[in-house]
């Protein structure tokens, strides 16, 4: 999970901030930490470890803990940064409260011995910033752990957790918070499935996109209590819907004994079930009355080019640069170039008017010499920058092949901020991977308007979260097999009089096809 401070403001552009995104340090709030310390010593520690320190944020909690209900805390922890320490200085952390932190890669280099209190906000370091030595001392270290390595799109931070729990002793307590895709990534279920056959998972914190603890971080957070004792068939589940509230702290502390609250509702939820569902969505409880997109179509990610500013032009580009329209596919790049929930020739006009690029460049696999003139000319400046050598552009033979896709009836827009929605493609444009291309099973214009009048449905959008990816400020990112699995209320397809093919029906769509 990104971490976050209270004191000084977050650089939210620049270098400072490019150097924090590199580190994955943005530091905790005091208001969370003190609930997430609250119920690691609510077991009887008489320490806490962090294994990423940091600027001492949990280190402060502890001590305000500690203060609150009259014990004495040793703080013990790891960090590789020294230099972050100097802010744990600043944040009034005496050299004494420091004392005890170790200089080391907490992973690869773990400390000795076992805790009874772990709490930590691990760096937020995605796979693609991981350097590759790192990915894969990463897999070995899950394989032997859980049997077989996770996904190479594990982020540094699922690596942490398991470590911590490695470290964790009999009954002692953890308490981590961590970003969505912790439960939502490709790696979950394998991960999930090992944490909860060996450890109990006590109780689980989500938040509001109000109440974030993050608010200026591209991240959902959530809070794993963890304990490590033998695992339970029920788990507690928290919303938490106001920032600086006390009912968290007051309900970890009290050994999850407090009640829900005007900032705090709390549920007890079957552990298959969560499992089922994913521990960031509520429990799907009657969202789950329905059919679901599958039935009525397939789903496709947009084209990705490789290179956007090479193959998706403007009007005045390839009229320029002398590419005919054998060579160019009408095209949607950005989600904010569609402002509503049609896409139409008037869309179109108004963005060329704007110098947006509408048009996707799309050459064949023909040798360049078999290209017009303009187009060779055009294909040899990509190759002279070096676009052949572009991880994905590498792996088209030959490079400048364009992916090709029909025009979708209806399109997806792939990451929403709070304005996910489907759109009806009436200008038959291809999108790029801005969006997602929804194929009905049907081709006919009717079935289509059906289809998309569910679709747009503020019910059917509202069950999204159970099926998406979420992120910071309410954004939900859907992948396409993802999207496959949305529900649709059985009432709005029922009212609408939107019918599924058969099994048979749809082999014969896709044959036809």
């Amino acid at each position: 999970m990104a971490r976050q401070i209270n004191h000084p403001k977050l650089p939210s552009t620049g270098p400072e901030r490019e150097a924090l995104r590199e580190k994955g340090q943005f530091w905790t709030p005091d208001w969370v930490a003190e609930a997430m310390v609250g119920y690691v010593i609510a077991g009887g520690s008489n320490h806490i470890f962090d294994p990423a320190v940091g600027a001492g944020a949990f280190f402060r909690a502890a001590k305000t803990i500690a203060n609150e209900v009259g014990e004495r805390l040793t703080l013990l922890g790891t960090e590789i940064y020294p230099d972050v320490l100097q802010q744990a200085r600043h944040n009034g952390l005496s050299e004494s409260d420091l004392a005890n932190v170790q200089i080391t890669d907490f992973i690869l280099d773990p400390p000795d011995g076992l805790f009874k209190a772990i709490v930590a906000n691990p760096p937020y370091i995605r796979h693609h910033r991981l350097p590759n030595y790192l990915k894969v001392e990463l897999k070995r270290f899950s394989a032997s752990l859980l049997g077989k390595s996770l996904d190479g799109r594990t982020g540094l931070h699922v690596y942490f957790l398991l470590r911590a729990l490695q470290l964790l002793d009999v009954d002692g307590r953890l308490a981590f918070i961590m970003p969505a895709d912790t439960c939502e990534g490709i790696f979950s279920t394998a991960l999930w499935s090992w944490i909860t056959k060996n450890y109990r998972l006590e109780a689980v914190v989500t938040f509001t996109p109000e109440a974030s603890p993050f608010p200026e971080v591209d991240t959902n957070p959530i809070i794993f209590m963890i304990k490590n004792t033998k695992p339970d068939e029920h788990f507690l589940w928290a919303k938490c819907t106001k920032a600086l509230t006390y009912e968290l702290k007051a309900w970890a502390l009290s050994g999850f004994n407090s009640k829900s609250g005007d900032a705090l509702s709390i549920y007890r939820r079957e552990l298959a079930e969560g499992l089922s569902t994913g521990f960031s969505r509520e429990p799907l409880e009657a969202k789950s009355n329905g059919p679901i997109l599958a039935d009525f179509a397939s789903v496709l990610r947009g084209i990705a080019t490789g290179a956007n500013e090479f193959f998706f032009l403007t009007v005045r580009q390839a009229t320029a640069l002398g590419i005919t329209d054998e060579f160019l596919i009408p095209a949607i790049g950005r989600t904010r170039d569609v402002s509503g929930d049609e896409l139409n020739a008037e869309t179109l006009r108004t963005l060329e008017v704007k110098g947006r690029p509408t048009l996707l460049f799309s050459p064949d696999n023909r040798p360049i010499v078999m290209f017009p003139k303009t187009v060779q000319e055009y294909l040899k400046q990509g190759e002279a920058i070096g676009l052949h050598k572009r991880k994905l552009i590498a792996t088209r033979h030959p490079w400048y092949k364009m992916e090709v896709r029909p025009a979708p009836p209806i399109l997806f827009a792939y990451l929403g901020r709070r304005n996910a929605r489907f759109i009806r493609n009436r200008a038959r444009v291809v999108p790029l991977t801005g969006f997602l291309c929804v194929y009905p099973h049907q081709k006919s214009p009717v079935f289509v308007d059906k289809l998309w009048q569910v679709l747009r449905r503020p019910e059917t959008i509202a069950n999204l979260p159970l099926v998406g990816k979420s992120y910071g400020a309410g954004a939900i990112k859907v992948e396409p097999r993802a999207l496959e699995r949305l529900i649709l209320p059985a009432s709005v397809v029922s009212e609408v009089e939107l019918h599924p093919l058969t099994k048979a029906e749809q082999l014969q769509f896709w044959y036809d096809s």
